[in-house]
C-alpha cells in the first residue's frame, strides 16, 4: 500500500515517544497488508481486530484506525485517496491525517 502523510501527521509524530513510535510502525505494517486485501478483494472483513478501522463521526470519507487499545491511547486517522505511480498508473493510497490519542479527533 502507498501512503500520503500530512503535515499535522508529522507533527503529531513528532510529539509521540519512542514507544509509541514503535507501536504505530508495527500496526501500521498490519494495516497496510490488510489495505491490500481490501483493494484486491473488497472484503471489508480485512481489518485485523488488533488495529479496529472504523468511519470517524460527522467526518465523511475519514476513517480512523486504533493502534492501542490500554494504554497509550493510540489512533490515527485516515482516508482513501490515489496517487501517480512511476509508470503513470493511478494507484490506490491512504492519507495519513492526524496520529496521536482522542484530541485528534477535534480536526480529524
Amino acid at each position: 500500500m502507498r501512503f500520503v502523510i500530512t503535515e499535522p501527521f508529522k507533527g503529531d509524530y513528532q510529539r509521540l515517544s519512542e514507544n509509541e513510535r514503535q507501536m504505530f510502525r508495527k500496526a501500521a505494517r498490519d494495516f497496510s497488508m490488510a489495505c491490500d486485501h481490501f483493494i484486491e478483494h473488497r472484503d471489508p472483513t480485512s481489518w485485523p481486530a488488533n488495529i479496529r478501522i472504523k468511519a470517524v463521526v460527522n467526518a465523511p470519507g475519514i476513517f480512523e484506525m486504533t493502534w492501542s487499545f490500554s494504554g497509550p491511547d493510540g489512533r490515527a486517522t485516515w482516508e482513501w485517496t490515489t496517487v501517480v505511480d512511476n509508470s503513470g498508473q493511478l494507484q490506490p493510497a491512504v492519507r495519513w491525517r492526524r496520529l496521536g490519542n482522542h484530541r485528534i479527533f477535534r480536526k480529524p
